[in-house]
């Protein structure tokens, strides 16, 4: 679905010819004298139509209005998830009719913001999504165009762009996380990451097993003995920001399908541990959306990806592992292999002297029963870290919730036979889990979301959710922001003392010699 921002009045929008005219209608909203305007007073004044979020009233041909059918639907205060929530009702009746260019209009809201059209073309973008690779025959997708009416598009213009690069990234997360095992193996994945290495800014290397092998990193070899699918570490780079500049580093743990090992899981649902590699596919998600974004910012994502399969090579129960960090680890339970493989990951992230670093992963059902489908969990050993991604959870209505790592919760992870066990008892696993990671985290900022919850939905409206791409895409944003409103020049001892240094050199001085214009490039480069 292609999206177009327009300034239309209230009265332009009574002309604008398209198939369905969706009308979000706040709470609070001022009289006017046009036909839009004269219609919601009366459905209003009769009873047939309420301003509360998500009630609809529905019209065919209505006089004085040129489009095809109207959609009234109320949008409360007008918040953030108050459109979120009218959208979504608007398109669900939507869904089954013969609408190709559908106006949406947000005009009517006394003071529009971002946040409002966030939420209008992230709910259009996830309505529109729907799945077909493995499908023999796909229905024709009939909504083309979704046309958002604002009262001054310029000034929407910013946070318009922004919201579809997001869809983009969210579709991608989507669509990866929804492929069955055998159509997302590790290779594939490093295929979706050339893909995007395609785009501006964006690089991509792919690690095969003899290259993870030389670095050492034992953990995540030992969760891909028991697959023939070869495992990869897939390397992706965003330069958008100067050399100089530390990088964020995401860690998606990229589980194309976890059986569980020998620690066999259930074979009830197990299909849906497809989903296991959610970390990577929002880890992919978010460099779609930089890609189309370019944001002033320099991210490393970082995806080990390989199967948990229980074949004759399978790690076991009891076996002891040597991580790439040199610590030693008892495998107690095979199937929490998640954190196997990304605490190889997290040691390699420090490479890059990173300003933060931020893993996600499906890691662990006790998350979901401490917080459901609601909030994905989060950790961090930096109140800074945890507040912007709380914060950017917020706005991005991409919600989280901090979750505890006091040092008394890391005492059932001690073992007789190694440096740590995988697992402790039931009893906080998903804190536990955190626990394990921070150990391998100790040398930067590091944050970890726990999206078992909150990354696919199951029974009939089993799907991917694409989450946390809007969080993450969300905070590298703030990060991106901040990062501009940093000096460009340093103190003048310190100029002067790197200019005495290097004024023998030749390139120095004929950079003396040449014009202001160039002189200031390259103090900036």
């Amino acid at each position: 679905m292609d999206f177009e921002l327009k300034t239309l009045t209230r009265s332009r929008v009574c002309t604008e010819k398209c198939d369905a005219l969706v009308v979000l209608v706040p709470q609070h909203l001022a009289e006017g004298d046009d036909t839009l305007s004269m219609f919601i007073e009366a459905a209003t004044q009769s009873g047939d139509f309420e301003r509360k979020p998500g009630k609809l009233l529905q019209a065919y041909r209505t006089s004085g209005i040129a489009a095809t059918r109207v959609v009234l639907v109320g949008a409360g205060e007008g918040t953030a998830k108050h459109v979120r929530t009218a959208v979504n009702a608007a398109m669900g009746t939507l869904k089954g009719s013969p609408a190709q260019r559908v106006v949406l209009c947000l005009g009517l809201f006394k003071d529009a913001d971002a946040s409002q059209m966030h939420a209008a073309v992230m709910a259009c973008g996830d309505a529109a999504y729907t799945y077909s690779a493995t499908k023999s025959k796909v229905p024709p997708v009939k909504l083309q165009r979704m046309v958002l009416a604002v009262a001054d598009a310029t000034a929407a213009k910013a946070g318009f762009e922004k919201a579809v690069g997001l869809v983009k990234g969210i579709a991608l997360a989507k669509e990866w996380g929804n492929r069955p095992a055998n159509y997302a193996t590790p290779v594939m994945l490093a295929g979706a990451a050339r893909e995007l290495a395609k785009l501006p800014r964006i690089k991509a290397e792919i690690l095969g097993p003899k290259e993870v092998a030389k670095l050492g990193m034992g953990s995540f070899m030992a969760v891909a003995r028991g697959s023939e699918e070869p495992l990869r570490f897939i390397v992706l780079r965003y330069d958008g920001g100067l050399k100089a500049d530390a990088p964020v580093v995401l860690v998606g743990k990229g589980i194309t399908f976890d059986t569980g090992g020998i620690s066999i899981k259930p074979a009830s649902e197990m299909d849906e541990m497809k989903f296991d590699m959610c970390g990577a596919a929002s880890v992919l998600g978010a460099f779609r959306t930089l890609g189309a974004l370019q944001p002033k910012l320099n991210v490393i994502g970082l995806i080990p990806s390989c199967e948990n399969m229980p074949d004759g090579k399978a790690i076991k129960p009891g076996d002891v592992v040597t991580s790439m960090s040199g610590q030693t680890i008892e495998i107690l339970n095979t199937d929490a292999e998640g954190r196997l493989v990304l605490c190889d990951a997290l040691t390699y992230a420090e490479r890059f002297k990173p300003r933060a670093v931020v893993d996600i992963a499906t890691l662990t059902g006790a998350c979901v029963v401490a917080l459901g489908a609601v909030r994905s969990g989060l950790f961090s050993s930096d109140d800074a870290l945890a507040q912007s991604l709380l914060n950017a959870g917020e706005r991005s209505l991409d919600l989280c919730w901090r979750m505890p790592l006091d040092d008394e919760y890391a005492d059932g992870l001690k073992s007789n036979f190694a440096d740590v066990a995988n697992v402790a008892g039931r009893a906080g696993g998903s804190v536990t889990a955190a626990k394990f990671l921070q150990r391998f985290a100790g040398k930067f900022a590091w944050a970890h979301l726990d999206i078992a919850g909150t990354a696919w939905k199951g029974g009939a409206a089993k799907g991917s959710t694409g989450r946390p791409v809007a969080l993450l895409v969300e905070y590298l944003l703030e990060q991106a922001a901040e990062a501009a409103k940093k000096p460009l020049f340093v103190e003048a001892k310190t100029v002067s003392a790197a200019v005495k240094k290097a004024s023998a050199r030749p390139a120095v001085k004929a950079l003396v010699k040449a014009p202001a214009k160039t002189r200031v490039k390259a103090v900036r480069a």
